[in-house]
């Protein structure tokens, strides 16, 4: 695969307006974003969709929520073991291929879910779920450093993200109506049409990256020579000002601070997938009988997860301080889980609560990670940085099977979710504590 890209030599950049520059890069944006933003959020939808598919197969199936829970989490396992060999695989067959890889083998595992029957049938399908889809997101990450240069990548990254909340706005109450009016459809129930209606998108976009996606600028026919010499001069620029930077994970490894901000993150992590895995459960415990119905419900704490990203970054930015930011917005959303058993058998409490907790947990995940770019140096901060999110993932299995087995062994679901609300919380004074402001740049 080609990590640089060649300038025709008879195009020069010099004397190149800012005006044009914001074309080309529009132009760019335009033609990649839109494609990238559908196949990031039919991954989430296709990770988190057994939080919907459970309201009816622990029935059919006649399995316990300790079972689902541990299911549910064993998706990561699998995401953090085989992250790094889909990495290294990516480097070796290119971005374009390993993206069409990746979507058509999660899609046909999500749609071969529909038709699991044992606790180990469901097991195993988590958990290739997470073989497939590890190196997704690191990526998409990767793939825009071919296209943008540093200083608009911060953009496009929040675009990409942004993902998340439109999948949980707009997925879930398609979920909600495709198990509500799809049952039936071809003799199957309705958890198992949501299965696989939601998981043939992931291949029909893993195709169709293969034909629609391009390596690099260079190869592509729909950028004028010059506006690639752009691109070009651009991203060389950037390589010459990291010449210097070598890589060292090490350096990171044995960082103390590294674990801390990897043990923060990853309260976030967890108590975040064990909401999307676990609240459509406890809106339709409030006596909500219809599945459409929590299917909407579950769209507001989206909504307000998306208004925290926006509101609480730009609060940070305006203020150039992240540390308080971070704390304090996880700090309201572990408070909002304590008091879910105050709520009990209320929608409007209980909804309200979900989303006041997601406003804060977004917006403080998206403040979250000024925090290690800033204070890891330029040779650690890659290694840092992924050794971070690889921790937190692996985090992310515990809260599921957890809450499950509580919810098995006592019948309250509120007992769970109200531990991972104290988790959160603690969290947020370790990364304060962690992370005193004189170890942060001045640029934070």
């Amino acid at each position: 695969m080609e990590t640089s890209i060649s300038q025709p030599e008879s195009v020069s950049t010099q004397g190149c307006s800012t005006p044009e520059k914001e074309l080309v890069y529009r132009k760019i944006a335009w033609r990649l974003m839109p494609f990238i933003f559908c196949c990031y959020l039919f991954n989430y939808l296709d990770r988190v969709n057994i939080g919907f598919a459970k309201l009816q197969f622990l029935h059919d199936l006649k399995l316990s929520d300790a079972v689902y829970g541990l299911g549910a989490g064993l998706f990561f396992i699998g995401y953090v073991a085989f992250e790094v060999p889909s990495n290294l695989l990516m480097a070796r067959i290119g971005v374009r291929a390993t993206i069409t890889r990746i979507m058509v083998l999660w899609g046909a595992i999500s749609v071969a879910t529909a038709f699991v029957s044992t606790p180990m049938q469901l097991y195993l399908a988590r958990f290739f779920l997470g073989v497939a889809e590890a190196g997704f997101f690191p990526g998409i990450i990767l793939y825009l450093t071919y296209w943008f240069p540093a200083e608009r990548r911060g953009r496009m990254t929040a675009i990409f993200m942004l993902a998340l909340t439109f999948a949980g706005i707009v997925g879930n109450p398609i979920s909600g109506w495709i198990m509500a009016e799809m049952g039936g459809t071809w003799g199957l129930r309705g958890w198992q049409m949501l299965f696989i209606l939601e998981g043939l998108p992931a291949v029909l976009l893993g195709v169709a990256a293969w034909f629609y996606l391009a390596d690099s600028p260079a190869r592509v026919s729909w950028l004028a020579d010059h506006e690639k010499a752009i691109v070009n001069n651009d991203l060389a620029l950037d390589r010459r000002n990291c010449a210097h930077d070598k890589s060292s994970f090490v350096h990171a490894l044995l960082d103390p601070r590294v674990y801390v901000a990897a043990f923060a993150y990853g309260t976030m992590t967890v108590t975040s997938v064990s909401i999307a895995l676990w609240a459509p459960t406890l809106i339709k415990s409030t006596g909500i009988d219809s599945v459409k119905t929590v299917g909407v419900l579950m769209s507001i704490p989206y909504i307000a997860g998306g208004l925290g990203m926006y509101f609480v970054g730009r609060s940070s930015d305006k203020r150039m301080e992240r540390r308080w930011h971070t704390a304090l917005a996880t700090f309201v959303s572990g408070v909002s889980l304590l008091l879910l058993p105050l709520a009990a058998n209320s929608v409007l409490g209980t909804v309200t609560l979900l989303a006041i907790c997601a406003t804060g947990l977004f917006g403080a995940i998206v403040v979250f990670w000024t925090i290690p770019s800033s204070y890891l140096s330029e040779s650690a901060r890659a290694g840092g940085i992924a050794f971070i999110s690889s921790l937190a993932s692996l985090c992310a299995f515990f809260g599921p099977a957890i809450v499950g087995w509580i919810k098995t062994q006592t019948g309250s679901l509120y007992l769970g979710l109200s531990g991972l609300g104290a988790v959160v919380i603690f969290g947020a004074f370790v990364l304060i504590i962690g992370f005193p402001r004189r170890l942060l740049s001045e640029h934070v």
